[in-house]
């Protein structure tokens, strides 16, 4: 039985090299996009992906925040890349560890991907990009585009068990320094992954659907995901959501984070201007 909170303390993070450091505030800007998104849900009854939660986050006095959480989401990319280049977090070359490495590359690319959309954010005001819809709409004009975007549906399916069976075996507590009978932190994020399932399966459906009837207008992406819900169940992946935003910042600060190749870490350092 739990005695009460026994959060541990991570091993001297005042050690840790700028790129860990940085991978933090990454790990801080995925919940703080999450919550946002969560909220604008329950506040207001607007849905938004990811990429909106940073244009929403951007206006006014946020803008500085966001050039901290770009910062942050560059290093947490590159860092989820090196995992997939060089096993830093899951070394090893048999089947499952492979698994890992890819989804840590696919992780990567979507958080540079949204750096780049908050550096546009920054510079333009908005991110200056096509929707879902539109991108399928491009897809399905070319050659074998149909089958392409039902390989994304299986892939946003399979992140989607994923995410789900996460929550069900509370695995990505190994990672974590915290006590093994800390309940509070672990049923935060098996909701918060069960929320993150929920959303990702109804996106491969949506493209699956595109895919299958070629009509790109019925693809669409977390926003869209977001309207197929509603009532209290829309409700309540908002709010698992928000929980997911709030283990994220939680695992900023005790998760364990291996540190990357000298290499990465000046690509990072150079692209912050120092």
């Amino acid at each position: 039985m739990s005695n009460g909170p026994s959060l541990h303390m991570p091993a001297d993070l005042a050690g840790e090299s700028k790129f860990q450091r940085w991978t933090r505030v990454g790990f801080i800007a995925r919940g703080l996009l999450y919550i946002v998104i969560g909220l604008l849900v329950i506040g207001t009854g607007r849905t938004e992906d990811l990429t909106g939660a940073l244009e929403y986050l951007g206006r006014g006095t946020g803008r500085l925040l966001l050039a901290i959480l770009a910062l942050g989401m560059l290093t947490y990319g590159l860092w989820r890349l090196a995992d997939a280049a060089f096993g830093i977090e899951n070394g090893g070359s048999d089947a499952k560890a492979l698994r890992k490495r890819a989804a840590a590359g696919l992780i990567g690319a979507v958080y540079l991907y949204l750096a780049y959309k908050a550096s546009r954010i920054l510079l333009d005001g908005d991110a200056g990009s096509a929707n879902t819809q539109q991108q399928a709409d491009t897809m399905l004009d070319l050659p074998g585009g149909a089958l392409v975007l039902g390989l994304a549906a299986l892939l946003f399916a399979a992140a989607g068990a994923m995410q789900l069976a996460k929550s069900a075996t509370g695995s990505f507590m190994r990672r974590m320094q915290v006590a093994a009978n800390e309940p509070l932190v672990e049923w935060l994020g098996r909701i918060g992954y069960a929320a993150r399932g929920v959303i990702f399966l109804a996106v491969a459906l949506l493209i699956g659907r595109a895919a299958l009837d070629g009509e790109s207008d019925k693809a669409g992406g977390m926003e869209r995901a977001l309207d197929l819900l509603s009532g209290p169940l829309l409700y309540a992946v908002a709010a698992g959501l928000m929980l997911f935003g709030l283990f994220s910042i939680i695992e900023a600060r005790f998760r364990r984070i291996h540190d990357a190749p000298e290499d990465v870490k000046r690509e990072v350092s150079r692209r912050a201007g120092g």
